[in-house]
């Protein structure tokens, strides 16, 4: 039996247990949707009143341009936390590769980061409905440190188990698992609008309203944490999974086999630096919208921030969709057109963006206007456009590695996203400031995307795995 054959016969993704994995993001993606739908309102709203000495209900009636003169501020102390994230993604990576403990050298870390984070998560609102400024910035640094030992090992678990050609469609089942965390959290903020808080007078603000979200997203990251742990016996997996992983390293998608005991090739190493620097670009651009979008929305759209959700179920169930067929269009035109047609399609979306405006109609009671419907298509094209994009770039990082790197790996994908992160809040920030416009938002990100675009289109190369046969109907989620 040739070589191809016995991969066909040999190489197939355990759905079961790729679902599993995904409780992991399940729990990432949950906290950061309600830390990015939250947070940088909370920021801008308290900054604000600072400044200007005025309730939020005043802050509401007074000129856009004080929000926008904030915008700088909210941007530095968002960047902080991705600064910090910047540098400790890679150290937990290179730990967790080293680690050896009885239940694995990746759940340490999950188990450890999940319930710190958690405990500490649902004293951000508390201490910034107590107009505690440090206080709430500390928990903040908190949380997102304990995230960082948390997210780097849970993201790299699923390419420790799973073989290289397989990786594009398990990526895209444990992304799926993601974004449900991230509707979760979602659905929450549509009956626990975070506008019906911020526009009321102090005197009349309820906790309740901004505290349950935090708290509902701490105990579903417990679970999943714990659901993650009682199902996925890292050290068995990895000993059974032993020879289809070394199969998988000689079907890998790159130009020159990788050995770890020799320096990283040219071609390799070109490669790597190309997908980065792509990726870089858009990170600034997509997290530049993640941030700011619930302020556009509030303050420029003058719209309930329930929109803001709708907004992101919306992107999310278009994601899911990108997901699903992510590795199936990977498959036939290979993972760089799939990136490169998902970027295509989000500059796209975001040109569209840059010619929506503020309704005009007054619909809501504390005199919201009514919501721009074509946004809500903008969005399910990012998305749908997004998915592809994520879906097959993070295998195509860890594809450069073997197994024993690939937390490291892991790590500098993190570390090109981090420091985008790290950068564009601030810099958009600063945009802000000296357009005072918030339609700079879209024409920034339409922008960045289309750099990316075209760094990738142009520097990466086309090069697809051999085929495998996935196993179909009960043969496919048979047990481990």
């Amino acid at each position: 039996m040739n070589e191809q054959a016995t991969a066909k016969h040999t190489l197939k993704l355990n759905y079961k247990r790729t679902f599993l994995i995904g409780f992991a993001f399940f729990g990432i993606l949950l906290l950061w949707q309600v830390y990015d739908s939250w947070c940088p309102t909370f920021l801008t709203d308290i900054f604000a009143r600072r400044m200007y000495d005025l309730s939020s209900a005043e802050l509401k009636l007074a000129d856009a341009d004080k929000i926008l003169n904030v915008q700088w501020i909210v941007g530095i102390i968002m960047a902080c936390d991705n600064l910090a994230a910047l540098i400790l993604l890679p150290i937990f990576g290179n730990l967790s590769d080293k680690t050896k403990t009885p239940i694995g050298k990746r759940m340490p870390y999950i188990l450890a980061g999940t319930m710190v984070s958690a405990l500490a998560f649902p004293f951000i609102p508390l201490l910034f409905h107590s107009n505690n400024i440090a206080g709430m910035i500390v928990i903040m640094a908190i949380v997102l440190i304990f995230m960082m030992m948390y997210r780097n090992p849970a993201v790299a678990l699923m390419p420790d188990i799973t073989p290289k050609p397989l990786r594009a469609k398990a990526n895209g089942i444990i992304n799926i698992m993601g974004y449900l965390g991230g509707a979760s959290a979602t659905v929450l903020g549509i009956f626990l609008k975070l506008s019906d808080y911020i526009n009321v007078a102090d005197s009349a603000r309820k906790l309740w309203i901004i505290e349950i979200p935090f708290i509902v997203a701490s105990v579903l990251m417990v679970i999943s944490a714990l659901v993650l742990f009682f199902s996925i016996k890292e050290n068995r997996i990895a000993e059974e999974m032993k020879d289809e992983l070394a199969l998988g390293e000689q079907m890998a998608a790159i130009e020159n086999p990788v050995d770890d005991d020799a320096p990283m090739t040219k071609a390799n190493k070109r490669m790597l630096l190309a997908i980065l620097g792509a990726e870089f670009l858009w990170f600034m651009a997509d997290n530049a919208i993640g941030t700011y979008i619930g302020n556009y929305v509030i303050y420029y759209l003058n719209s309930a921030s329930s929109a803001t959700m709708l907004l992101t179920i919306i992107g999310g169930a278009a994601s899911v969709i990108g997901f699903a067929a992510a590795g199936a269009i990977a498959d036939r035109i290979g993972r760089k057109w799939t990136v490169s047609g998902g970027l295509t399609l989000t500059v796209l979306s975001m040109i569209v963006m840059c010619f929506i405006v503020p309704s005009g109609n007054v619909t809501g009671e504390n005199g919201e206007q009514a919501f721009p419907a074509l946004l809500f298509a903008v969005w399910a094209l990012k998305g749908f456009g997004m998915a592809l994009v994520h879906n097959c770039s993070f295998p195509m990082v860890v594809e450069l590695c073997s197994n024993r790197k690939i937390g490291k790996f892991t790590g500098y994908y993190y570390a090109a996203s981090m420091s985008a992160q790290t950068v564009t809040p601030v810099l958009l920030g600063l945009v802000f400031k000296a357009t005072l416009a918030w339609r700079a938002l879209p024409v920034y990100a339409a922008i960045l995307f289309a750099l990316s675009a075209a760094a990738f289109t142009l520097l990466v190369k086309n090069i697809k795995a051999r085929k495998v046969e996935n196993l179909r109907g009960l043969e496919a989620i048979e047990g481990d």
